[in-house]
């Protein structure tokens, strides 16, 4: 950690010097440029995905696209081809364009940091899946209208941040760094206002509001075949009510993944 931000204050030092002329602008656009159009290759079983890998957390999602949580590639291998599959909290759209690109899904991307959306866009385009995957630019939670969206990186790629609220994944408050307002959206109005096709399959990873969207999605919850979603059963406040509403909505917990941090599982919810 200390060598890496030792690097990034470095090449940020040496950006800024760059800057100051207009052979340095120049070359550091290039560089953006560049960095911006390189791509690497996964092959997982039969299936070849074309990413973007602009920086270190895309070669690092890459790198454990099979390994980080080999128990979301099994869902997504569980669900029906060509079933309508909401990704809240799709981030660079891995999980998206396997989904849509392994089963034929029809995938709706929901990913509001616009430091993600451009690689989630790329990632679409690479793969040709443009008539598979829509993605829904706006976060989610349980009713709808502007609040603030809080970040603790502006990496692309990054993760851990919130809509309308101040805590994070553990209920610990938020170490922001950038806020922008935004519309939010409840589930049932993405729904019967947006006319965004009800979903048979849901996976839900949005780094501690998950209770907040499935208290906005009771009518579509009802309707739903399984759920796979993210959470911390030492937030009791998410925990609680995150597992009251699924089991209300008729889903029964099949299995809990343990993804190697302290008390966060994914959980598969099914309906039978």
């Amino acid at each position: 950690m200390v060598i890496r931000n030792s690097i990034k204050r470095f090449v940020s030092t040496s950006v800024q010097r760059l800057s100051r002329t207009t052979a340095g602008r120049y070359a550091s656009s290039r560089l953006i440029d560049s960095a911006m159009t390189r791509t690497r290759e996964i092959r997982y079983r039969s299936l070849t995905l074309k990413l973007a890998a602009p920086n270190w957390l895309a070669d690092y999602r890459i790198d454990t696209f099979a390994t980080k949580e080999p128990e979301t590639l099994d869902w997504l291998d569980s669900i029906p081809g060509d079933a309508v599959v909401w990704d809240v909290g799709a981030n660079v759209g891995l999980y998206s364009v396997y989904a849509a690109k392994a089963r034929s899904c029809r995938v709706y991307a929901f990913e509001p940091s616009v430091f993600n959306l451009e690689l989630l866009a790329r990632n679409i385009a690479l793969n040709g899946l443009e008539d598979r995957v829509t993605i829904c630019p706006f976060p989610l939670s349980d009713s709808s209208g502007v609040n603030s969206f809080r970040l603790s990186t502006t990496a692309w790629g990054g993760a851990l941040s919130t809509f309308g609220e101040t805590f994070d994944q553990n209920g610990e408050p938020l170490k922001e760094v950038f806020e922008y307002r935004i519309f939010g959206i409840a589930v049932t109005d993405v729904v019967e206002l947006l006319g965004i096709p009800q979903p048979a399959f849901i996976k839900i990873d949005v780094d501690g509001i998950e209770h907040l969207i499935l208290r906005g999605a009771r009518e579509v919850l009802a309707r739903t075949n399984g759920v796979l979603i993210e959470i911390n059963d030492a937030f009791p406040e998410q925990a609680g009510e995150a597992t009251r509403l699924l089991a209300e909505a008729g889903l029964r917990c099949r299995k809990k993944c343990d993804l190697g941090v302290p008390d966060t599982f994914n959980q598969w919810w099914v309906r039978e």
